[in-house]
């Protein structure tokens, strides 16, 4: 079974991605999951896993920014009993229960420094150092990293390790936005509003050409979570029913409307030039973005590689 069908979705931009995850599947390179917060990075690193040699072994997930900074380390590499206050037993980390599978590190970049440079010491040698202990054990996991922040950024403030990047960063694959794969949209509302038909009991709701065409045009800030929250809103509440644009919820139809307002423009009658023009909107993104490129991509509706680019196209790396 392809362990991949789960990522729905056929746009160029997503079957590059996916098709850069299958080839890599089977290796144990360093792998680097980019892209904003709903885009579906677990499900990707989990496809990845499943279709893999360790497909039998141990998974482990774990949320980096979901754990208190003082216990992240302990919670990795595991520690010895009387290691700290409340060490009151030796306890296994989780790289040492992940032995000979996966280890996800989603939201990487909330690891502190002396974390990231125990990190890359496993990933160097494989040896794990519990805190409090003074011999290392030699470990098999294969450590799968994501993250929705710029890291380039975070590296140019000093928050994280450039030597750690470059080892987690072997073969980046970068998620686009939901606004940057529109054409997805339809099949993707088809798959979750079956889905919660199934869940719930109640027949299958369907959106209307009309509907579609309004959720194509709506920016999506929380990607394909918030397309699936509004699949699941309206399979309660409207099960059956071909929903129209008065059905979808008003907070979706305000912001179509002000964004439908927004893509009116006028041509001047002298013409413009369109290369000056997208040089001018690029240098007004990233002034606005304090020069944070993958934010600044998301408020132009491109890819952050497109991005790179085009600030190189128009040589905006020496303004």
């Amino acid at each position: 079974m392809n362990k991949f069908s789960h990522i729905i979705g056929k746009s160029p931009a997503l079957e590059s991605v996916v098709r850069s995850a299958q080839m890599i599947a089977f290796s144990d390179v360093g792998i680097l999951i980019k892209g904003p917060t709903g885009t579906g990075k677990e499900i990707l690193a989990t496809a990845i896993q499943q279709s893999g040699p360790r497909a039998e072994q141990p998974f482990i997930k774990i949320n980096c920014a979901a754990l208190p900074k003082g216990v992240i380390e302990s919670e990795l590499f595991g520690h010895k009993k009387g290691a700290f206050t409340g060490a009151d037993t030796d306890k296994q980390g989780l790289l040492h229960a992940a032995n000979q599978g996966t280890l996800f590190l989603d939201e990487i970049d909330a690891l502190a420094l002396p974390v990231q440079a125990k990190l890359l010491r496993f990933l160097e040698t494989g040896e794990c150092l519990p805190v409090g202990d003074t011999q290392t054990i030699t470990l098999d996991v294969r450590v799968i990293s994501a993250t929705n922040s710029d890291l380039d950024d975070q590296i140019n403030q000093g928050l994280f390790r450039s030597d750690l990047y470059f080892r987690l960063n072997i073969v980046p694959l970068e998620l686009p936005a939901l606004n940057e794969r529109t054409e997805d949209i339809e099949s993707l509302c088809t798959f979750y509003l079956q889905k919660f038909a199934s869940k719930y009991g109640v027949q299958s709701a369907k959106f209307s050409t009309l509907s579609l065409k309004q959720l194509r045009s709506y920016s999506w800030p929380g990607n394909i979570r918030e397309l699936k929250n509004l699949c699941e809103r309206v399979s309660v509440l409207l099960p059956g029913k071909t929903l129209e644009p008065e059905n979808i919820p008003k907070e979706f139809v305000s912001q179509l409307t002000v964004k439908h307002k927004r893509d009116i423009s006028i041509l001047p009658e002298a013409g413009i030039s369109l290369d000056a023009l997208e040089a001018d909107l690029i240098h007004q993104a990233l002034t606005r973005t304090n020069g944070n490129r993958s934010k600044s991509a998301r408020l132009l509706g491109i890819s952050r590689d497109t991005l790179l680019y085009r600030i190189q196209k128009h040589a905006l790396g020496t303004r």
